[in-house]
């Protein structure tokens, strides 16, 4: 992959531009006090992060998809802070060695927090570029004991409608469900978000525990993990169920595979002003040098 450099969350925004907005901190809401584990967040930089300059907090926090709040973009910055993230557990099921439920300090036990500053591609052909810190979803798996069985990683989101007022609307059979081929989770660039911006994850961006796949389009990094499924078969995933001949299961981003009712070769920058001109979509948004291989000889035209 071009462009990586060693940043630091400092070297991006000065944090007082970011961290004095009312709106903000309301959704953010507890976070900070989510888990010991989180209460401070130190990472190293990582190779793998793009030298293209992120997106200010502001911008990644009130302009995001997140239907367990609401259909529009600013729905969960306004509606996330109620959600109750301490205390938190994840279980872990299927084809492993250890299954059992795990809180939130055993899932970040021996985990080598790092920086990715990752470039984000929205189905919806708008970009983003976000500072994650996280660790390698490998990793966790590893720890839970991947049985030879298993071929792909099932993961679901949170379903607590009370607090989540989108999952009280039609539209989803909640609760919302990815998954990924089992190499797929295991490569490097594939982690588990547990903040941005050298802080805690904001509730509206999947607080406390998110995937990121940087080079898939967004609605494959589920956001608010409950559950971690291994499995032998492929996995059903929410947009595939919704509208099967729109959303694949792979949803590589692609610019030589439109979707049904729109371009995926250009992207509309977030932040970029109103007259900014569009740009051209990178194929699997510029990590294919680290994850083409792992397609070599899939039709990605009808594996989309």
């Amino acid at each position: 992959m071009a462009n990586r450099t060693k940043m630091n969350w400092s070297d991006v925004t000065p944090r007082p531009l970011w961290l004095n907005r009312r709106a903000l901190i309301a959704g953010m809401g507890a976070t900070a006090l989510a888990s010991p584990a989180l209460a401070k967040i130190a990472a190293q930089p990582s190779r793998f992060s793009t030298d293209a300059k992120p997106n200010t907090l502001e911008e990644i926090t009130n302009y995001n998809n997140f239907y367990e709040f609401g259909w529009d973009k600013t729905d969960p910055a306004a509606n996330a802070g109620q959600l109750k993230i301490d205390p938190w557990s994840v279980q872990v099921d299927g084809l492993v060695d250890r299954p059992g439920t795990y809180d939130l300090a055993d899932i970040m036990k021996d985990r080598p927090l790092e920086e990715r500053i990752y470039r984000f591609r929205c189905v919806e052909a708008w970009s983003m570029v976000i500072p994650w810190i996280g660790f390698e979803l490998a990793g966790l798996l590893n720890r839970f004991g991947v049985q030879p069985s298993a071929k792909y990683v099932a993961f679901q989101t949170l379903h607590r409608p009370e607090e989540m007022p989108g999952q009280r609307a039609g539209g989803i059979n909640w609760p919302y469900v990815e998954g990924l081929r089992l190499d797929e989770a295991m490569n490097p660039l594939t982690i588990m978000a547990t903040g941005l911006y050298g802080e805690n994850l904001p509730k509206q961006n999947g607080a406390p525990l998110r995937l990121v796949v940087p080079w898939k389009y967004g609605f494959k990094s589920i956001k608010s993990i409950v559950k971690i499924s291994l499995v032998a078969e492929q996995p059903p995933t929410t947009w595939q169920q919704l509208q099967p001949s729109e959303y694949g299961f792979f949803a590589n981003v692609n610019p030589e595979v439109n979707h049904p009712r729109w371009s995926q070769a250009t992207e509309r920058t977030i932040g970029g002003g109103f007259f900014a001109s569009r740009k051209e979509t990178l194929k699997f948004n510029g990590y294919g040098d680290e994850v083409a291989s792992l397609y070599s000889g899939l039709d990605l035209a009808k594996n989309y």
